[in-house]
């Protein structure tokens, strides 16, 4: 009978696991913009919709391109440093990561026109990273473990991964028939795990910006979006104070499941993303001192092709051993429709100052999965999106000030940007600090550097809800450089 089950778990096992592989945090992932978009703008906080006159006014409000007076080449690099200190059953870990990336590369032309100002622009930018990172490692005393929550999930692919690794047996009726399985863990286990991901959203993006009549502006971005996104998954449970011996058998048709050990299990998540999405932006030069400025990014469509892959192993005594045969390696695609932002922004100038503002709303309750699940799934899944997703206003501030008769420049500013979650508290909003500085080497050459500092928390249940909880004091550090050439 055992045999049977296992070829009736398998053969059902693809269908299954995708079912639980994708979730709300899947849409918010994608939905949730970057901050790392160029250096001056960095260096401002951000709040570049009203005050944004190069190449990276094509990702912050096109409109502002047309401010671009000389051709003008710029490169950027990206340098980035995740700090995790977690918090678990009162015992804390840190990890932390760093990339480096090219940031953009791209040009901006100014056409000749008869009067006004009409600017193209082309070029790459990465507009998001998933660098991240988490570890822990702690006894939970509670009478609950991953076991049980493989053991006792609605979900076969879940169960099968107990059964095969025999932390799990099944129930039959009388009759013969098949209840349900069980498991004779009952918690009381150490527990730990690493998560390490990484990758990035990138767009190649089309810019164009006109002065449709004197001092006001308006452009377009398309940007066509191409990426991946990784995570690597390790997760463990250790019977550290032999609280299953050898007199318990986990399964009492295998004599090999006595005096359990550990498990492990090891999951990847990879994606391969495309998309692409349309902002449209306007600017008003109010008089010499003032702009005002408003741009739209209108829902984006991502396509996801991911690849999940899960294998695992238990130990028991005398050195036996349980591995999760075939392990799970599924492929799965669907499309992820992001919200719209709506951005208003204003920039004032007063001799060599520049202070400039920013308000962008989203509703991130509009996101959705949009296909790639039966009619069920794709319904209960949006549900789940309304009900936890809230509207925000994200909010940046920041100045400028050109040092009289030196070519420096000196930048700083402050972004917020808000949970999405409906029950979260203020301390899980985003919150980055930033500074920037502007050298003009020659006529046509500049360079620019930035750098920002953040800080919020977040939590994570390794299952349940608050039964396996991480608690995250997160540290994020970017510094960005960034060359332009005007020619």
């Amino acid at each position: 009978m055992k045999t049977i089950l296992k070829i009736i778990f398998s053969a059902v096992l693809l269908i299954t696991n995708i079912t639980i592989a994708q979730n709300y945090n899947d849409v918010f992932r994608l939905s949730e913009s970057g901050i790392v978009l160029g250096a001056r703008s960095l260096g401002m906080g951000n709040a570049y919709t009203a005050a944004g006159n190069d190449f990276s006014s094509m990702m912050f409000n096109p409109a502002g391109l047309a401010l671009i007076k000389k051709a003008e080449l710029y490169t950027g690099l990206n340098y980035n440093n995740y700090d995790n200190n977690v918090g678990f059953f009162n015992r804390n870990s840190q990890l932390s990561n760093s990339i480096s990336k090219l940031g953009q590369f791209g040009v901006a032309l100014p056409m000749p026109t008869i009067q006004g100002s009409f600017v193209l622009g082309f070029g790459y930018s990465q507009v998001k990273d998933f660098n991240g990172t988490l570890g822990f490692s702690a006894f939970n005393s509670g009478a609950n473990s991953y076991i049980q929550d493989l053991t006792y999930s609605p979900y076969m692919a879940d169960r099968d991964i107990a059964f095969k690794l025999a932390l799990s047996y099944p129930l039959y009726t009388k009759n013969g028939a098949y209840l349900r399985d069980t498991t004779l863990v009952n918690g009381k286990l150490n527990q730990r795990g690493n998560i390490l991901q990484d990758g990035s959203i990138n767009a190649w993006s089309f810019s164009g910006a006109i002065e449709v009549e004197k001092d006001i502006f308006v452009g377009a971005t398309i940007n066509l979006y191409s990426g991946n996104f990784n995570r690597n998954k390790d997760y463990g449970e250790d019977d550290v104070n032999n609280i299953y011996p050898v007199s318990v058998l986990l399964d009492p048709s295998e004599p090999a499941s006595a005096d359990f050990k550990s498990f492990y299990l090891h999951d990847r998540i990879s994606w391969d993303i495309s998309g692409s999405g349309l902002s449209i932006g306007g600017l008003m030069k109010v008089n010499n001192n003032l702009n005002l400025a408003a741009n739209i990014k209108f829902s984006k469509t991502f396509t996801v092709k991911e690849t999940y892959y899960v294998n695992g192993e238990s130990y028991f005594g005398s050195n036996t051993k349980y591995v999760l045969d075939p392990a799970i390696d599924a492929r799965s695609e669907y499309e992820v429709t992001t919200p719209a932002e709506f951005t208003f922004g204003a920039s004032y100038f007063i001799n060599d100052l520049t202070v400039s503002g920013s308000a962008t709303m989203i509703d991130y309750s509009s996101a959705k999965f949009k296909s790639g699940f039966d009619l069920t799934s794709l319904g209960n899944k949006n549900a789940d999106i309304k009900s936890l997703f809230k509207s925000v206003v994200n909010l940046n501030a920041g100045f400028e000030y050109i040092l009289p008769s030196t070519r420096f420049s000196v930048r700083g500013g402050f972004i917020l940007m808000r949970s999405p979650f409906r029950d979260d508290p203020t301390e899980y909003d985003k919150k980055f600090l930033t500074v920037g500085v502007g050298i003009r080497l020659t006529k046509s050459v500049s360079i620019d550097g930035a750098y920002a500092y953040g800080w919020w928390k977040d939590y994570g249940d390794n299952y349940g809800s608050g039964l396996s909880r991480t608690y995250q004091d997160i540290k994020n550090q970017n510094i960005i450089t960034s060359l332009r050439y005007n020619f």
